[in-house]
C-alpha cells in the first residue's frame, strides 16, 4: 500500500478507460455521460490530443490476481463476444433514439441522486434534480427528452459511494467483479444502496429490472464504439490503466 506514480490517460483516462470493461450494471454513475461531450473525446483522442500526465493515486490493489482474471473475462468474453456485438447492432438505431433512451434511464436514476445530494449537504444540487425531474417526466414526455438542460438545470451525479467517501469513509481494496464496472470494497457497499434505490426494483419484476439496466449498458456502449476502441488501441496495460483511471475519478469526485 502506497502512493505509487503512473503515468496514464489524463482526464479522459478517467472518464473513458474506466467504463471500458462496464457489465450489466454499467449504468450507475460513473458512466452514464452526455453523449456529445463523449464524441468530442473520442475526436481528440483519435487526432492524437491526448495529453498524459503523471498523478500519484493510491491503489491498492491486494487481489490483484484474482482481479486480473475477471477483468480478462470481463473484457475478453463478455465485452467483446456479448456486449460489443450487441452494442452495434443497436447502433443501427437513429442517434436521436439512442440519446432519448439514455435521458429515460437517467432520468429514472433520480432518486440516488437526490438522496446523495441531500447526505452530501448539496442542496442546490438536489434543487436542480427535483426540478429536473419534474421538467423531464412532464415536459420532457417521461424523460426521453432532456428538457430541462436545454433550460440550464444541469444534473448533479452523486452516489452513495462518493457519498461514504466524503464521510470520510476509506475506498478499501479494488476489486472487480464478473459483468460489473471496477469498484473498491466501499463502492461496492455504495453500488447495493444505489442499486436499492432505483425505483424500477420495486414496480417491476425482477428479470424486467435486469433487463432495464442491461439495455441501459448496452445503450451506453453503442454511443461510445469508437471511443472505447481508441482507448484499447492507445494504451498498453488495460488493467493497470482502468485501475488508475476509476481511482483518480473516484477520488477527484470525493474531493469536489
Amino acid at each position: 500500500m502506497g502512493y505509487r506514480p503512473r503515468k496514464t490517460l489524463s482526464w479522459i483516462g478517467a472518464l473513458a478507460v474506466a467504463v471500458v470493461i462496464v457489465g450489466a450494471g454499467g449504468a450507475s454513475s460513473a458512466m452514464a455521460e452526455d453523449p456529445q461531450s463523449m464524441d468530442t473525446i473520442a475526436t481528440q483522442q483519435v487526432e492524437g490530443a491526448v495529453l498524459l500526465e503523471t498523478e500519484q493515486i493510491e491503489e491498492y490493489d491486494p487481489w490483484e490476481p484474482y482481479n486480473e482474471e475477471i477483468f480478462e473475462f470481463n473484457h475478453d468474453v463478455f465485452d467483446r463476444y456479448v456486449l460489443k456485438p450487441v452494442a452495434t447492432g443497436w447502433d443501427y438505431l437513429p442517434d436521436p433514439v439512442q440519446e432519448s433512451l439514455g435521458n429515460a434511464f437517467d432520468n429514472v436514476g433520480m432518486p440516488r441522486r437526490l438522496v446523495n445530494n441531500l447526505l452530501q449537504a448539496k442542496f442546490r444540487g438536489a434543487g436542480n434534480e427535483l426540478a429536473r425531474f419534474g421538467i423531464n417526466t412532464t415536459v420532457g414526455v417521461v424523460g426521453l427528452f432532456d428538457v430541462a438542460k436545454t433550460w440550464g438545470i444541469e444534473k448533479s451525479d452523486e452516489d452513495t459511494g462518493q457519498t461514504l467517501g466524503v464521510w470520510g469513509v476509506g475506498p478499501g481494496p479494488y476489486f472487480i467483479l464478473p459483468f460489473l464496472p471496477p469498484l473498491t470494497v466501499r463502492d461496492a457497499f455504495g453500488f447495493i444502496a444505489d442499486t436499492a434505490m432505483d425505483p424500477i426494483n420495486y414496480f417491476v419484476p425482477l428479470a424486467a429490472s435486469f433487463g432495464r439496466r442491461a439495455g441501459d449498458s448496452v445503450n451506453a456502449r453503442s454511443q461510445n464504439l469508437e471511443l472505447f476502441e481508441s482507448v484499447e488501441e492507445s494504451t498498453v496495460d488495460l488493467y493497470s490503466a482502468v485501475r488508475n483511471a476509476y481511482l483518480q475519478r473516484r477520488q477527484r469526485a470525493i474531493a469536489e
